[in-house]
């Protein structure tokens, strides 16, 4: 499996290709560097740098390339790994060798009590979202700098959970900054139980860029979250008041762009998830979930799946493998 981090690595920031690298889990703070590497089993892992690695993403079969931004609290053998290989089984499940996943790690904390986490990843994922802009430069400038005229054909989609979708914020907002312009790289992005306020998409709001970006934004929201209910009391800390996206939605629909769409998924996150926050995974069968089945559906097809022209929310129903519109 490929992935890109800037967790600080025991060897040191001095990139090397074919050097085998650990994570320093005890030192969470972000580092400016990134690393573009594959993991080739537990904690077995090989530093490829950044033109190595996007050769062979190209070089690959698979049509559609999914980065996956994981949530806060997560280590990369004990949670990081293990969803994004269970999202990938599960992606093959549906068709096998067309979506290619691939996490981007940034530095979250492990200490005791999960508030004072919560507040040390907010703090890193603000600062991760500035490494991870230089991703998508990366990957933007090799496509540029190719050699062979034969253009890249590869789609670039995100999935972004929790508080990854900060981590994404920050890093479309700062490449706007520096450029001038959101990149226009991603076909989709999936903001699944997304912890950043729920008026953040619209214009003038930290996060408009992330409109901007992409072809379709996908927004997956589940009232009875009991995650993002934290989330909403760390967040009185900071005199931060406004709900999470994750939970409601865009708080006005008509002040986000068209290409923003909305789904309610209140009927199956607790039946996929106890605590209603990681439900875009499978079903407890081992089948895909009716959220990843939709993301799937989408990521093959292009546009969001079950939307008819004009249609801007939808919600999905337990015991049914297809959408229903929302009233």
């Amino acid at each position: 499996m490929l992935f890109v981090t800037n967790r600080r690595l025991e060897e040191g920031p001095r990139s090397r290709p074919g050097r085998r690298v650990h994570f320093d889990l005890a030192d969470s703070e972000p580092s400016p560097s990134l690393f573009f590497c594959e993991r080739r089993g537990v904690e077995d892992y090989l530093e490829l740098t950044a033109t190595p690695f996007l050769n062979r993403l190209r070089r690959g079969p698979y049509a559609q390339i999914l980065f996956y931004l994981h949530g806060f609290n997560s280590l990369p053998e004990k949670n990081i790994f293990p969803i994004a290989a269970r999202l990938q089984r599960l992606l093959d499940r549906v068709r096998r060798g067309a979506i290619r996943v691939v996490p981007l790690i940034w530095p979250c904390d492990d200490d005791f009590g999960l508030l004072k986490d919560y507040w040390d990843d907010q703090d890193a994922a603000e600062m991760s979202g500035f490494a991870f802009g230089r991703v998508i430069g990366k990957f933007l400038d090799w496509r540029d700098a190719l050699a062979d005229p034969s253009p890249c054909l590869k789609h670039v989609n995100l999935l972004a959970h929790s508080m990854g979708n900060r981590v994404l914020r920050f890093a479309l907002a700062k490449w706007t900054r520096d450029r001038g312009a959101p990149p226009a790289l991603f076909r989709s992005l999936f903001l699944v139980a997304a912890d950043i306020a729920n008026e953040s998409l619209e214009p003038g709001e930290a996060g408009h860029a992330i409109t901007r970006a992409a072809r379709n934004v996908l927004v997956y929201h589940a009232e009875d979250d009991f995650a993002l209910r934290t989330s909403k009391i760390a967040n009185l800390r900071n005199k931060v008041v406004s709900r999470r996206l994750g939970h409601t939605g865009p708080e006005n629909p008509e002040r986000t762009p068209r290409n923003v769409v909305a789904i309610d998924c209140d009927a199956v996150n607790n039946r996929y998830d106890p605590l209603g926050h990681t439900y875009f995974l499978d079903d407890g069968e081992g089948r895909p979930g009716l959220v990843l089945e939709h993301i799937a559906r989408t990521l093959l097809s292009g546009r969001p799946a079950g939307f008819s022209a004009g249609q801007r929310s939808l919600r999905l129903e337990l015991g049914e493998r297809s959408m229903a519109a929302a009233a």
